[in-house]
């Protein structure tokens, strides 16, 4: 009987000592998790403030503003804007209007 007292009583410290080790590590694992989920809402806070800045910086009138003041740059105008045309000249329209333009003109022939 004193056999099974010692037996009883030994599985009885192992499961005290078993039960208090996993509610330390409960606890430290809730502690970490907390520290996690505080760290989230940092980010996300500084994501949201991040995209309003990123918002801010691509608006219309700031990208004009620095595009004449560090660039130089000016809006076009009807009197600034150089117009090019491109008329596409097939193998039928170069034989047919060749005698209508100088041979210099023709594109795509040589004299």
């Amino acid at each position: 009987m004193m056999r099974l007292n010692l037996v009883l009583m030994l599985g009885v410290l192992l499961s005290a000592l078993y039960l208090v080790n996993v509610q330390y590590q409960s606890r430290r694992l809730y502690s970490e998790m907390d520290r996690a989920q505080s760290q989230a809402q940092k980010l996300a806070a500084e994501n949201e403030r991040l995209q309003v800045e990123k918002r801010a910086q691509a608006t219309s009138a700031r990208v004009e503003q620095l595009a004449k003041s560090k660039l130089q740059m000016r809006a076009a105008t009807p009197a600034v804007t150089t117009y090019v045309t491109y008329a596409a000249v097939t193998d039928t329209d170069a034989a047919s209007t060749s005698a209508d333009r100088p041979a210099s003109a023709v594109v795509g022939r040589q004299p």
